[in-house]
């Protein structure tokens, strides 16, 4: 089978491309980049829809680097000559890294800017000023320099991407987009990214294609159940806490895992609940500095953590800009209402997040174990990039939903969507008996009572002070001392709420009679930190020996 497939050095690419791509590892295109790179080579526009962590970043990287590359040979001067489009600045950092990565062999000749960072214009203009060959950034962000005159792209720009297109319209680019359109040539070559096919992606395909070829490369959404298994537990408020607690506790979610919750405060609730169990999280939310959230996912991505709580708020503002009727294959109808209270919730104390926001979509996580949905996604869009930051590439995954009763409609509706014709759901029941883990209860409910809405509060406050500070007033040391950065961790507690030290232990009595076998004992633990001696002396044996003179106790053998 490998041998029909198109290989890399057989695309016409550039020797310096193929050494980076060998660098990388790759040794075979994925199906979305082995069709898509020699039709945009060729020079046609492109609508491609292949799912979440196929390499679509790549698919339209590779050519954007190659056709420069070939420009240059002949023209020398130096323009901004491709823009690429993101909805989030997490993806525009994301984008950046994968295209420096490209042209590690021709980065004089290739150079690429992210200018989706929350630095001011006036501090950006040096860097467009030096015209690099790609420019990276959010709608909003490149019409804010074109104002500025610091940005011209109506006489040189030759190509135009548009990634994660069925989210630019709903993160609220679709008048920023419009009059950006205005700015362009007449002229230029145009690829539209995208994991799902919506109305929002005919409406771009109308604006900006020119008779595209449309690949529609996979038939699902998401990797089907050899690959990637979905379940569902059906449980009220407060057995998602207990479920969480015993899930990472009891370790019967192994791996790296992303937790997602619906909003700021729910994702600090959860993070201080766990902080009571002796398990460090990571946060990651709309109220963090740019530079903190590319730098918790590039450690988290490294392994240094094992879980990161994430907020998924722009889901919750989708359903209201949305028209259908309930039944339909969005299920706006039926989570409208719910959406509405959750807005009203927002405005209260929503001032200061970063409406560019956005880690479920598009951003590469790397060798996700497990999604766990503790609040469900409100649209299915939500659910599918949820669940596509596991499962990535030929890596398998796993991705649990808790649902409650208020969510059961949503459920239904994300079922009938994956499902299609199919007789059986994509979304099994996750066999867990609560009776096992009922013993637990107690003490989740004891940890539950610690966190109170003033320990969220101040537990808000003091994450975003600590990150204002490691972003903003550390960045000039971090940049002359490039070890301490990775040095710096982002899963410290935050101790606002009172923490108890019996709860971070599990006595032998709690760990249900099926789940000995595998899970340490308390008792054994305690055993082995009383084997050991920080300083290196037994002193029970060295008392007991007291005495006896080592020397003379030695004995040696006789060789015959």
């Amino acid at each position: 089978m490998a041998a029909d497939r198109l290989q890399f050095h057989e695309m016409g690419l550039d020797d310096r491309v193929l050494k980076a791509v060998a660098d990388l590892g790759w040794a075979l295109p994925t199906l979305i980049q082995e069709k898509a790179i020699p039709l945009a080579l060729e020079g046609k526009d492109i609508l491609s829809r292949a799912r979440t962590g196929s390499g679509k970043t790549a698919a339209y990287s590779i050519p954007v680097i190659q056709r420069i590359l070939a420009s240059k040979q002949t023209v020398r001067a130096q323009e901004v000559r491709a823009l690429v489009l993101i909805p989030t600045k997490e993806l525009g950092n994301q984008v950046q890294t994968m295209m420096r990565q490209l042209t590690a062999y021709c980065s004089r000749d290739v150079r690429v800017a992210d200018i989706s960072g929350r630095a001011d214009v006036s501090a950006q203009r040096p860097m467009l000023m030096e015209k690099p060959d790609v420019v990276v950034g959010t709608p909003s962000r490149v019409l804010a320099h074109i104002t500025a005159q610091n940005l011209v792209l109506h006489s040189s720009l030759e190509m135009l991407v548009v990634d994660e297109a069925d989210l630019l319209f709903s993160f609220g680019f679709e008048a920023d987009l419009k009059n950006l359109l205005c700015h362009l040539p007449k002229i230029y070559q145009s690829f539209l990214m995208s994991a799902t096919f919506s109305e929002d992606v005919q409406a771009l395909k109308e604006l900006l294609l020119h008779n595209p070829v449309t690949l529609k490369l996979q038939g699902s959404q998401l990797p089907d159940a050899s690959q990637l298994q979905q379940y569902t537990v059906k449980c009220e408020e407060e057995d998602k806490f207990l479920l969480i607690y015993t899930l990472l506790k009891l370790r019967l979610v192994q791996g790296k895992t992303l937790i997602f919750v619906s909003d700021v405060e729910r994702c600090y609730r959860v993070k201080l609940f766990l902080e009571q169990f002796g398990i460090p999280a990571c946060v990651l939310n709309s109220e963090l500095p740019i530079q903190s959230r590319c730098h918790i996912i590039s450690q988290y991505n490294q392994g240094f953590y094992d879980y990161i709580i994430a907020t998924d708020e722009r889901s919750l503002a989708e359903p209201a800009c949305t028209s259908q009727p309930a039944g339909t294959s969005q299920p706006a109808g039926t989570s409208q209402p719910a959406a509405k209270g959750k807005k009203k919730k927002k405005k209260k104390g929503g001032n200061n997040k970063d409406k560019e926001y956005g880690v479920s979509r598009g951003v590469d996580f790397q060798d996700v174990a497990n999604v766990i949905n503790f609040d469900f996604p409100v649209t299915i869009e939500s659910y599918i990039h949820r669940v596509g930051r596991t499962a990535r590439a030929d890596n398998p995954g796993t991705a649990l939903s808790f649902i409650c009763h208020s969510e059961l409609a949503l459920l239904k509706d994300v079922e009938e969507v994956l499902t299609g014709d199919s007789a059986e759901s994509a979304l099994q029941p996750y066999e867990f008996k609560m009776e096992v883990i009922e013993g637990f209860r107690y003490r989740c409910r004891d940890a539950m009572r610690s966190v109170t809405k003033q320990a969220v509060k101040e537990a808000r406050l003091k994450e975003i002070k600590r990150q204002l500070l490691n972003s903003e007033k550390l960045k000039t040391y971090f940049e002359d001392n490039p070890r301490d950065l990775q040095l710096l961790r982002h899963d410290k507690a935050l101790h606002p709420a009172v923490i108890k030290p019996h709860l971070k232990n599990i006595p032998d009595y709690l760990i249900p009679e099926a789940m000995r076998g595998f899970v340490g004992s308390w008792s054994d633990r305690r055993k082995r930190k009383d084997r050991y001696t920080p300083h290196g002396v037994n002193k029970s044996n060295f008392k007991k020996n007291k005495g006896n003179n080592p020397l003379k106790t030695f004995r040696s053998k006789k060789r015959n």
